[in-house]
């Protein structure tokens, strides 16, 4: 990775620094600690939430890594790094795994440039891409990983950022068009509809505080990114409730307004 980042915009929330804000992060400021507890302050449960994002993400690469036998990850909108990440989890179970991180936020970028300088014992690359481009992130993929051989496909919190579902469906299928038979898609987001106004008055709080918005959506349309897939079970649920290990997820159990699921592509 080469491409100079753009300077890092300190005077507007941005929920890629929200978030890690929420999960005990330190990589936030001031002006991200202030949206994330006046977010938190109209829906305390999105700590939860965060919590049960994070480990249906690691829950779903484990299992993907481990009976599925993946050994290349393409993980888009990666988001700022946590103790455990996809390429950790995944090359602790398999160390020639390949995964690639896509995102366009400048401090992702900078920790990225980290990242890779540690050099992890299977090949890890970082891409600086949009995710409505999908054509330019499986371009800049194909010199990491092999598109000929199956593919895991991340995206976890990401595709709110997409204003419409049409347009979000229509980049998961090219994205999933540009991968081989056998390919699989894990997928989550925080979801709308399911009894929680909550969570959809802080999003809108959130949204008209000139952040990039970012648009929650139902179980239904989120179950609908995986038409065409094969879905392994239990299917499209409440995070927490993907084959949760023996102890769950802390502070994440139940039903929550955040749905995921895993599909292989036939």
């Amino acid at each position: 990775m080469t491409d100079e980042a753009p300077l890092i915009d300190t005077t507007v929330p941005h929920s890629a620094r929200i978030w890690n804000y929420w999960l005990g992060g330190r990589d936030n400021y001031e002006v991200d600690r202030v949206a994330g507890e006046r977010y938190r302050s109209v829906f305390p449960g999105v700590v939860e939430v965060a919590r049960a994002s994070r480990g249906f993400l690691l829950r779903t690469v484990r299992h993907l890594a481990g009976p599925v036998g993946i050994r290349q990850f393409l993980d888009i909108g990666t988001g700022l790094p946590g103790a455990e990440n996809v390429h950790d989890t995944a090359q602790d179970i398999a160390p020639d795994t390949r995964v690639v991180y896509v995102d366009n936020d400048p401090l992702v970028i900078a920790h990225a440039r980290a990242l890779l300088a540690v050099g992890p014992p299977g090949v890890t690359d970082f891409l600086r891409a949009d995710l409505h481009d999908p054509d330019a992130i499986l371009r800049g993929a194909a010199r990491t990983l092999d598109l000929s051989r199956p593919v895991a496909l991340v995206l976890s919190g990401v595709l709110g950022h997409v204003g419409t579902y049409e347009e979000a469906r229509s980049i998961v299928g090219r994205l999933l068009a540009g991968l081989p038979a056998g390919s699989h898609l894990t997928l989550n987001d925080g979801g709308s509809g399911a009894g929680c106004g909550r969570f959809e008055a802080a999003q809108r709080a959130y949204n008209d505080s000139g952040a990039a918005p970012y648009h929650l959506r139902t179980r239904e349309e989120i179950a609908g990114f995986f038409t065409g897939l094969d879905l392994i079970d239990p299917g499209v649920v409440s995070c927490p409730r993907w084959r949760p290990g023996p102890d769950g997820d802390p502070a994440a159990t139940g039903d929550l307004d955040v749905f995921g699921g895993v599909g292989r592509k036939p």
